[in-house]
């Protein structure tokens, strides 16, 4: 069954957003193994919100952190262990979308950054890109780790204004393919979510069916 990882070259570009279009437009189940910051609305709430997915295709996290941080500090704070050990992506019969925290490298504890458990899951990861000023170092950074893991990259989703150039050359250097560009949206939606994901994103590059 297809499995996803949803990450990004940092924090609050929109990669939650992405991942409500796309498990909703595969009809699919949605996991967020660490939430950090409990006091606002959550990844999976705002996943259930945005792509409407209902409550039982949403898994909960494995660890929901009260402190608004990185998951180390956060868990630190909260006097909670984070077993890396113990995060293992659920089994379902329906696509699964998975969403980190942050970037690749926001570490989980004070030895492991996320892109650690990715390397050890060998799930396809889908690199969420903004398209403004100063994307090309972080993103073609983000590669470089998943490359140095041998984590599978299954391709870039870009967010954010039309950047032509910068989408050119983020492709041509990165050497991966480009999935699409999700626009920003106001308002934010779920109609306008799912219409704009399917405008920009053929769903056949992810379901590897005939257009």
């Amino acid at each position: 069954m297809m499995r996803f990882v949803v990450t990004g070259t940092d924090t609050g570009i929109g990669k939650t957003i992405f991942s409500a279009a796309l498990a909703s437009a595969l009809g699919g189940s949605y996991w967020k193994p660490v939430q950090s910051g409990l006091d606002e609305e959550t990844d999976s709430q705002a996943v259930h919100r945005l792509g409407r997915l209902p409550p039982e295709r949403i898994f909960p996290e494995a660890y929901r952190l009260r402190t608004p941080a990185s998951p180390h500090l956060a868990a630190r704070i909260d006097h909670v262990a984070i077993g890396t050990s113990q995060l293992t992506p659920p089994l379902t019969d329906a696509p699964l979308v998975i969403e980190g925290a942050g970037g690749l490298l926001v570490p989980l504890t004070e030895t492991e950054v996320f892109a650690d458990v990715f390397a050890r899951w060998q799930i396809p990861v889908i690199l969420c890109a903004r398209t403004g000023l100063g994307t090309i170092n972080h993103t073609l950074l983000s590669l470089e780790a998943l490359r140095h893991r041998a984590i599978p990259v299954f391709g870039i989703a870009f967010i954010g204004d039309e950047q032509t150039e910068t989408q050119r050359i983020i492709a041509s250097m990165g050497q991966d393919r480009i999935l699409g560009r999700l626009p920003r949206l106001d308002p934010l939606t779920p109609e306008n979510l799912s219409q704009a994901f399917l405008e920009n994103f053929p769903l056949s590059s992810f379901t590897g069916s005939t257009p």
